[in-house]
């Protein structure tokens, strides 16, 4: 799991980029995905270890950190939609797509974590 984290990370990272190269570097919070994608990095790369227990400790943190980074996201995207709603202007097409990849990107990340951790939980105990 520790390298498909890794993937994710590097998604993540280039979501951002691309987000802040797409505002014409004008908005540094599009940013927030290349973030989000070092710390999944980082704590991946720590996560390949033999060590079984400094495995578990990074992937746990890892998922922690896609669970936040998905409620954020999504949170802000939906909120961001309605406020532009609201107001009667259209939404920052560019803003709104890179928080729903983000959100999108990280929920696949989660869910393929939990069903990790629940396999690994059932073949230590079979």
């Amino acid at each position: 799991m520790a390298k498909v984290t890794l993937v994710f990370a590097v998604l993540l990272i280039a979501l951002g980029l691309a987000g802040f190269l797409g505002t014409g570097s004008q908005h540094p919070t599009a940013l927030i995905p290349t973030w989000f994608g070092l710390a999944l990095g980082v704590f991946g790369f720590l996560a390949i270890s033999p060590s079984e227990a400094r495995r578990k400790l990074f992937m746990h943190i890892n998922v922690t950190i896609g669970l936040l980074g998905f409620l954020g996201a999504a949170g802000r995207a939906v909120q961001s939609y309605a406020h532009a709603r609201s107001v009667g202007v259209a939404p920052d097409q560019i803003a709104l797509g890179a928080q729903i990849a983000m959100a999108g990107l990280l929920f696949v990340y989660v869910v393929l974590c939990v069903r990790s951790f629940i396999a690994a939980r059932r073949a230590r105990v079979a």
